[in-house]
């Protein structure tokens, strides 16, 4: 007599959960991905601020999120949302999908490349899936909690680490100026002790070149839980270390992640720099 799915371990029931919430999350990620790529306007404005004047939304954020949102509550109507561009719903079902339309919004007004679809699924409060989608890379990064990290199909693994005074670093700015300041002044105090600091304008993207060992590491202050699920999951999935100050998980105040070698000094040079505080 077969088995019932009821007599299934937990383990594999939550699996199979963990792989089909990655499947919507591919699909959703490729459809926006092909509307922001293929459906941006000659004459793309700025639709609102947030934070400052140039912190910016434009129309293709909120047309992308809708995509993203009307598509997976149609596949799973009991789901929660947490989007930048507003989806906010508590579901019932213990699942809550973690939305960035499009990670990189400034690059994607002025036609730079580096920008991103993020998607990440919450079970019971912690990240199983993710994936971010890099269309103008033509790059779809993956993974499922336990079960390593890739890109299309090739598996992912951070660089060996080297000295951090060999380390190419990341990191991003925030939009008010105040706080523009301080990080600016970390990243010049910060910058004679490393190879050299890059600057992407995608926290996303920025995370999986730590997975796919483009970077050594990343920083940056100012982060929402959008900006960091999907990408978080996948650089640890790769073995990177990610975390906040000294024994504090990512967070609003500071996200590093890095190869292990150069995750430790990092971290702890960031902390000393204040790179957590305004």
């Amino acid at each position: 007599m077969p088995a019932s799915p009821h007599d299934e371990p937990n383990g594999e029931l939550d699996g199979e959960l963990d792989g089909e919430l990655l499947s919507l999350a591919l699909e959703a990620a490729r459809r926006a991905g092909e509307l922001l790529r293929d459906g941006r306007p000659d004459d793309l404005a700025v639709a609102a601020t947030k934070s400052s004047p140039i912190d910016v939304v434009t129309e293709m954020d909120i047309a992308a999120e809708k995509l993203i949102t009307g598509f997976l509550a149609d596949a799973r109507p009991d789901d929660g949302f947490l989007g930048e561009e507003g989806a906010s719903t508590a579901g019932t079902s213990g699942v809550r999908w973690i939305v960035d339309p499009l990670d990189g919004t400034v690059n994607y007004l002025y036609g730079l490349p580096t920008w991103a679809v993020s998607i990440a699924a919450e079970r019971d409060g912690e990240t199983v899936a993710g994936v971010v989608e890099v269309p103008m890379r033509g790059e779809t990064y993956r993974a499922v909690r336990g079960g390593g990290a890739f890109c299309g199909d090739r598996p992912l693994r951070c660089r060996p680490a080297p000295p951090l005074d060999q380390a190419l670093v990341s990191t991003g700015f925030n939009y008010v100026e105040q706080v523009r300041r301080h990080q600016a002044e970390v990243a010049r105090l910060l910058i004679p002790r490393l190879r050299d600091i890059r600057r992407g304008g995608s926290a996303a993207v920025d995370l999986c070149d730590v997975a796919a060992g483009r970077l050594d590491g990343y920083y940056e202050r100012g982060l929402h839980p959008w900006d960091l699920a999907a990408g978080d999951l996948i650089a640890r999935e790769a073995g990177a270390l990610t975390g906040s100050r000294p024994g504090e998980p990512p967070s609003r105040d500071l996200a590093v992640a890095a190869s292990p070698g150069v995750f430790a000094p990092l971290q702890r040079l960031l902390d000393d720099l204040g790179a957590w505080h305004d």
